[in-house]
């Protein structure tokens, strides 16, 4: 199970979420901050479910999400790929500076 990384596009620091309130129950909005003291940049941004890639094995019939098309479910499911993740790179180039 791999965890998101949320990384400072100014200093590149480890970003953390101060606080989070539900919008709706495919939106939430969050208030992020830089751990870096010399930067302390904050941020307001929303998190939304927006496709269905796989249908639920416990589906909920209140829950209704456009399925995803086919090149997107595609592209979620690529593994083999010789791109690496921007935002593992961007944490890589902040540690060895």
């Amino acid at each position: 199970m791999s965890t998101y990384k949320l990384v400072c596009p100014h200093c590149h620091g480890r970003m953390r979420i101060r606080t989070s309130e539900g919008k709706h129950i495919f939106l939430r909005i969050a208030y992020l901050q830089c751990q870096n003291e010399a930067c302390g940049w904050t941020v307001r941004a929303e998190f939304e479910m927006t496709h269905e890639m796989s249908p639920s094995g416990m589906a909920n019939p209140a829950i209704k999400l456009p399925v995803a098309d086919v090149a997107q479910r595609r592209a979620a499911m690529a593994t083999d790929t010789d791109q690496p993740d921007l935002l593992d790179q961007l944490e890589v180039e902040a540690t060895s500076i």
